[in-house]
């Protein structure tokens, strides 16, 4: 292979695949030779860069989330430079939501896994955690939220971080259905944190 090629690009290329394929119809039938088509390289280069075919949707969903994860502290920025415990657990659940088509695209993917990990419990297994990194980020942040005084000194921490993020991953859903409409979603975290929060968002 020559020394030139940019192989995180070309593993970029290859998960970029994978997602159109897995946001078009799903993940339960695609094949290495379907995602080798649709990156336009050889099966052999596709095993090269991933090996096998669990291998490639766990590669190709930890690029998707990298992605996510570095967009979203972009976002989280804009916030300025000291924002409240409220804006940033709003900011981070205002990440589940498909508010503008980047963020829509990601989760018909992640729906796709979704689907893909209830039938194959084997490689749901490796991406389990119990809590999700998500839920213990926020629940992190509602904790130092309580030690400034921003949430009352009872409130369950962990109780609300597993409900904030629940309801934002079902919002999510019912926004991708047409269910409700990304601005009635919003509102609908609004409202829960402001049910929580001492002090009303800034």
């Amino acid at each position: 292979m020559p020394r030139h090629v940019d192989h995180d690009l070309r593993r970029r290329q290859i998960a970029e695949a994978v997602w159109r394929l897995a946001a078009r119809g799903g993940l339960e039938h695609v094949t290495l030779r379907q995602v080798a088509a649709e990156a336009g390289v050889s099966a052999r280069l596709l095993q090269y860069y991933f090996g096998t075919r669990d291998k490639l949707l766990l590669g190709a969903l930890e690029i998707l989330n990298t992605d996510a994860e570095q967009r979203a502290r972009e976002r989280l920025t804009q916030l300025g430079e000291s924002p409240s415990m409220h804006l940033l657990v709003r900011g981070v659940l205002l990440e589940l939501l498909p508010l503008d088509e980047e963020r829509r695209n990601r989760h018909l993917v992640h729906v796709a896994y979704f689907v893909r990990f209830l039938n194959d419990p084997a490689l749901a297994a490796a991406v389990r955690e119990s809590p999700p990194a998500l839920e213990r980020l926020v629940a992190t942040l509602l904790g130092r939220a309580r030690e400034l005084g921003e949430l009352p000194p009872g409130t369950d921490i962990a109780a609300e971080a597993a409900f904030l993020v629940a309801g934002a991953e079902g919002l999510q859903a019912s926004v991708l259905l047409g269910q409700h409409t990304p601005e009635q979603a919003v509102s609908l975290i609004d409202h829960q944190l402001d049910r929580i929060f001492t002090t009303p968002q800034p």
